[in-house]
């Protein structure tokens, strides 16, 4: 297979990398605007084009690697191209981009999937099989200060991985409120699912990298790390009481065994799989798509992207 890479910053480098290490795949066709970038990767034995359109006539699927506001527009080239596509998330800048680009699939026989990458980070398997009735889930995604990401807030940016994980796989439910506050590189949102509290808080200010998931189930309860990739339970306490006048109980905890993995390896394995059985990729456009609309409906209860956060309960 031939496979192409468009838009060669950060995340387009990683793309090239793993499909150089993935069987199958005997091309690497790539593509930016910015020409050094694209030959500074020449080392992965990649095929450097001069055009967007000379890429997708040479190659069979493509990642699309570019900047959010650019995903419409480059999306647009390959379909018409009839080449799948794996595009980076979010799926557009906006709803009404989003929309246009699922529209376009319509007559189209491609595998077209969006690049939720911690979706295939192996914790999400796991929890998605232990949890039972989940009450409470705290999600935390908070980076350093970063230039990486110019054209999208917070929301989009990394509180969407936590809005795909909380729709997709925990809940799945329609019925929701949402309250949050917060600006463009700050934001904390509450939403209710039908007596279940979820809190999400992402920031790009932070002094600590976190990346963590907490779920009071009604039996257990589950702590995790998305980076470390490792999941504790623990279990309700058999005993309770007071010794030498202080609170004790006796809990059960366990760590549950995860298979650490590469996610990126492991989406980029699953795309290419997808395109040779012509199988729709796990995170479809419009699973995407909903991640954008409800990373929309977050801002629209605080729309204050000034430096002081304003405070908006929408309940």
């Amino acid at each position: 297979m031939k496979i192409g890479v468009i838009g060669t910053g950060l995340m387009g480098k990683n793309h090239a990398r793993v499909y150089s290490e993935l069987k199958g795949v005997d091309e690497i066709y790539v593509f930016d605007v910015n020409k050094a970038n694209a030959t500074s990767i020449k080392e992965l034995d990649v095929i450097s084009c001069d055009s967007l359109k000379e890429l997708l006539v040479n190659v069979d699927a493509a990642s699309i690697c570019v900047p959010t506001k650019y995903h419409l527009e480059v999306a647009r080239e390959a379909i018409e191209n009839d080449v799948h596509c794996l595009i980076e998330k979010p799926i557009a800048l906006s709803v009404q981009d989003g929309q246009e680009l699922v529209n376009l699939l319509k007559n189209k026989k491609l595998v077209v999937g969006i690049g939720h990458i911690e979706r295939f980070n192996p914790i999400v398997k796991e929890i998605e099989k232990m949890i039972e009735d989940p009450i409470y889930v705290e999600m935390k995604r908070h980076n350093p200060a970063s230039a990486r990401i110019t054209d999208s807030s917070v929301v989009e940016d990394l509180m969407i991985h936590d809005i795909d994980i909380l729709f997709n796989i925990l809940f799945n439910m329609k019925n929701y409120r949402i309250s949050s506050a917060g600006n463009s590189d700050v934001c904390k949102a509450l939403i209710a699912f039908n007596g279940s509290i979820v809190s999400l808080s992402a920031s790009r200010k932070a002094s600590k990298k976190i990346r963590s998931i907490y779920i009071e189930d009604t039996k257990f309860t589950i702590e995790a790390d998305f980076m470390t990739q490792e999941i504790y339970t623990y279990w309700k306490p058999g005993v309770y009481g007071v010794e030498n006048e202080k609170y004790m109980q006796e809990n059960i905890i366990e760590k549950v065994l995860v298979n650490k993995v590469e996610p990126l390896k492991v989406e980029l394995r699953t795309f290419v799989d997808c395109v040779k059985k012509k199988e729709e990729f796990p995170i479809t456009p419009w699973q995407a798509l909903n991640n954008i609309r409800i990373c929309e409906e977050i801002k629209s209860v605080h729309m204050s992207y000034s430096r002081e956060p304003a405070l908006s309960m929408v309940m």
